[in-house]
This record gives structure tokens, sequence and C-alpha cells, in this order.
């Protein structure tokens, strides 16, 4: 993270007024005041990653997933009784991403979920969005697969099977 002088010291004034307003996380922020302070590179990199960035394309990319998984959802609960029995359930259920190598898109869907209000019936499970894998190429396959698709909300068993598998 590069900052200059003056942006260091308004942190590190930022840092030292949180430690006082907040006793019981005093030793967290004066940690962080003297790295500010001091410039630790490694460390202000650390501090860094907390700050993200997720460029306008890829949180259209994940709102597109999701929609997707709305998509299939859906579409199962219209088949027939018949038909429901040839789509695994189970993979209906939006798992989210990694959280060690897709972080970003993880607090983003927890955001799009919690903050934002959307995707209500996504049940969050006990890893609240953390898919433990990764995901994302895995996504866009579906998405692809699922974009080919004639009627994409009103899916037949046959094209729900194509999406999983993709």
């Amino acid at each position: 993270m590069e900052m200059t002088n003056a942006q260091r010291l308004i942190l590190s004034n930022q840092y030292f007024l949180m430690a006082q307003m907040d006793p019981e996380n005093a030793e967290k922020y004066k940690r962080l005041q003297t790295i500010v302070e001091r410039g630790y590179g490694l460390q202000m990199r650390a501090m860094s990653k907390d700050f993200g960035d997720l460029p306008e394309q890829e949180c259209r990319q994940v709102i597109d997933f999701m929609e997707m998984y709305h998509a299939l959802q859906e579409s199962h609960k219209m088949l027939s009784e018949e038909n429901q029995k040839h789509v695994d359930a189970r993979r209906l259920q939006f798992h989210g991403f990694d959280a060690a190598t897709e972080a970003q898109l993880v607090h983003y869907v927890r955001f799009l979920t919690e903050e934002e209000g959307l995707y209500p019936q996504f049940e969050r499970s006990s890893h609240h969005f953390n898919s433990q894998v990764p995901m994302l190429a895995k996504y866009q396959r579906m998405l692809q697969t699922w974009r080919n698709c004639p009627r994409q909300y009103h899916l037949s068993a046959s094209e729900i099977q194509q999406i999983q598998n993709a």
C-alpha cells in the first residue's frame, strides 16, 4: 500500500483515536498505528488486503452466477415430480467461493446477501458462502452453458443437468 507521509499521519491518528474509543481492541489499533507510522512495508501490504478491489465486471459476473443459481432452483420447482427425480437437488444450492483463493468474491456474495438483502433463498450453510474449493472457473463454464439455453428461467431437467455438469 503506497501512502504519502500525510496520509500515513492521518491514518496513524485514526488508529490512535480508535484505540481510545475501543479499549477492548486497543492493542490491535496500537499495532496498526506503529506499522503505519514506521512504514513497515510487509505489514502494510498485509493491511492493504483488507481494503480489496473488485472491479465492476467481476461484480456483475458474481451477480450473474447467483442469478443462474436462482434460475436453476426456480426451474427445478417447475418440473414435474418425475423430472425432478432426474436432477440432484443438492447441486442446486449456491455454495459461494473459496475463501482462501477467492476471498474478495466470498465477501461480495456476503455483502449482496446480508447488506443488500438479495437472494434470501440461498442458504448460507455453516460455511457462510465459503465453498472451500475454488469455484470461479466452474461457475464460468456453467454460466456459458446457461446462457446458451433458449429459456433460461424455464429449464428442462436435461438443461439443468447440462449446466451442473459444465
